[in-house]
């Protein structure tokens, strides 16, 4: 385990045993999201390499984010 993480570790162990389960899952779900992600990405450069990948309108992308997400 690297330092970072078993100091992270040292300090939740001397927190109530509340937080420390609330902290264990949310760090379970942030490893799953981001195996998710791995995942994803792997999926997305398999589909690249064997050419189903399309041109990027990026005006066109930012346009969407921006009317998904309410910011104009």
């Amino acid at each position: 385990m690297v330092k970072t993480l078993e100091r992270a570790i040292a300090e939740v162990a001397n927190l109530p045993e509340s937080a420390q389960e609330k902290i264990g899952q949310e760090l379970l779900a942030h490893v799953e999201r981001l195996r998710n992600l791995r995942t994803d990405i792997t999926s997305g450069i398999q589909s690249l390499d064997a050419g189903a990948g399309r041109e990027l309108d990026t005006e066109e992308f930012l346009r969407r984010a921006r009317e998904q997400h309410g910011r104009g």
